[in-house]
């Protein structure tokens, strides 16, 4: 195998040869070695060259993690492409993309085969087999990993590119959140837990890191309570992640705490959680809520808590996603001058992740933010989904947040809708508890009266059965907007 691909390739290469007889993943109750994931491996780099770009239809099954991690140890660049966005759309996309080659399970490359054909088709059957439909996959320049989707919450997802030696730098960063920061080659005890989809950011990081550091890991194909547990109460890991909407349903279903009793902490990012929230599950599983804040721009996290930091600070920083992680500046500007304003003054937040790009500087994001005296970061909302209502700004997370502290809320989503006389009036989709009973609007706008100001209340509110969200558990705003604009 050619000895110009990335550092990481040739990390994921070497821990896949440390034990071949040794387990690599669970799925279903079945064990996969490094051995099986290495053969994998073999059958994708025979035909894909360093540098090769190749849509991958991404599904949480061991068929499609054995493409992606051939892929990324012979050095492609893996574009990710979710199979589950409707037919017409995933055909549109794969005829766009120009890619050296398409990769999934039969029934997926079958599906969508009327999108314009790639030279090399590469099937699975057990971990992967490449298909001898076409030639080798044409080399390209080296550098790329990933070019993943984002979640799209407010639009439709659109590609980042991730390079090795980002994800290296995003690797070292993690290790804020263990308490062994150690890179040795080696297979290392524990099996982790992956319930994110790998076709998101959080899920396909996850993988990685779990076999840059040779960590066995039980991959889910979605995440069910039921499943999740059960991989919990076997595998006994000390650390699981949990969107904010995993979290409730965790929340909700009133485990046994002895279910988690192995677990020290959670860590949850890719959308708000409240504090309410992760002081409700610290009560109820004596586990705390590690929140981190990132975006797939980054690479994933840039900051968040860490376990001391949450011992030490969580009472007085309470609503903080934590402080910047190692190789991460952060900083607040003023959106129309772009200089830096005070300590704990609002402003729109700026990162400069030399994580990813040393050379990249300050890069803005949407987020509303101020950061105390002790570095740590306060998100306050977007600043591009500000509602102006009669010339007073509405946040659609504060009233969110309002919402959701009703203990009769499962989630809930505000958007902004066009109003002739104030401009903008925010509006929310609200999806209730199981055995809420009889909740009418009336009693969610009179709790929520008791945390808002009086312009902040939403101008409709619709109880839906369930919130549309994107394949990372987010809510999907586009789609709450489109439900809210119809008629009843």
């Amino acid at each position: 195998m050619s000895d110009d691909r990335p550092e990481l390739s040739r990390r994921i290469a070497g821990v896949m040869a440390l034990d071949p007889s040794a387990p690599a993943f669970e799925f279903q109750r079945a064990w996969h070695t490094w051995g099986e994931v290495g053969a994998a491996a073999d059958a994708v780099g025979e035909h894909v060259p360093p540098g090769a770009r190749v849509g991958l239809m991404l599904r949480n099954r061991p068929a499609q993690l054995g493409l992606l991690l051939g892929l990324l140890r012979a050095g492609a660049c893996v574009v990710a492409i979710n199979p589950d966005r409707g037919e017409e759309r995933v055909r549109a996309d794969v005829a766009a993309l120009d890619l050296a080659a398409v990769a999934g399970e039969p029934s997926d490359l079958a599906t969508y085969g009327g999108a314009r054909a790639a030279p090399l088709r590469l099937t699975s059957t057990g971990l992967a087999s490449v298909g001898a439909e076409g030639p080798t996959a044409a080399a390209g320049p080296v550098g790329t990993a990933v070019e993943m989707l984002t979640s799209g919450t407010t639009g439709a997802p659109k590609r980042v590119p991730l390079t090795y030696d980002g994800l290296l730098r995003v690797l070292v960063g993690a290790k804020h959140y263990e308490r062994d920061a150690a890179t040795d080659l080696r297979l290392r005890s524990g099996v982790a837990i992956v319930n994110a989809p790998l076709v998101h950011v959080g899920g396909f990081f996850r993988v990685v890191q779990c076999v840059n550091d040779g960590r066995s890991f039980c991959l889910l194909e979605r995440f069910r309570v039921d499943e999740w547990a059960d991989a919990v109460r076997r595998h006994r890991p000390r650390t699981v992640s949990l969107v904010p909407a995993a979290l409730r349903m965790v929340l909700d279903a009133e485990l046994d705490p002895d279910d988690l009793s192995s677990v020290r902490s959670v860590i949850s990012g890719t959308a708000p959680l409240s504090p309410d929230d992760a002081d409700a599950f610290f009560r109820r599983y004596g586990v705390p809520v590690l929140i981190s804040y990132g975006a797939t721009e980054f690479g994933g996290g840039v900051a968040g808590w860490n376990l001391a930091d949450h011992e030490r600070w969580w009472t007085e920083k309470r609503g903080s996603v934590g402080r910047a992680h190692p190789g991460c500046e952060l900083r607040v500007v003023d959106p129309e001058t772009g200089g830096p304003v005070g300590t704990d003054e609002e402003g729109v937040l700026e990162v400069k992740a030399r994580q990813i790009d040393a050379a990249r500087g300050w890069t803005r994001t949407t987020d509303l933010a101020r950061i105390d005296d002790d570095g740590f970061l306060f998100v306050l909302g977007r600043s591009d989904q500000a509602i102006i209502r009669g010339g007073f700004k509405v946040l659609p997370e504060t009233v969110t947040q309002a919402l959701e502290s009703d203990p009769r809320v499962l989630g809930a989503a505000v958007v902004g809708r066009d109003d002739e006389r104030l401009g903008a009036v925010p509006v929310a989709a609200v999806e209730l508890r199981a055995g809420s009973g009889t909740t009418t609007v009336d009693d969610l706008l009179a709790a929520a009266g008791r945390r808002l100001a009086r312009y902040e209340l939403p101008d409709e509110v619709r109880i839906v059965d369930t919130l549309p969200r994107t394949p990372s558990g987010k809510v999907d705003l586009a789609a709450v907007g489109e439900l809210l604009s119809m008629e009843h």
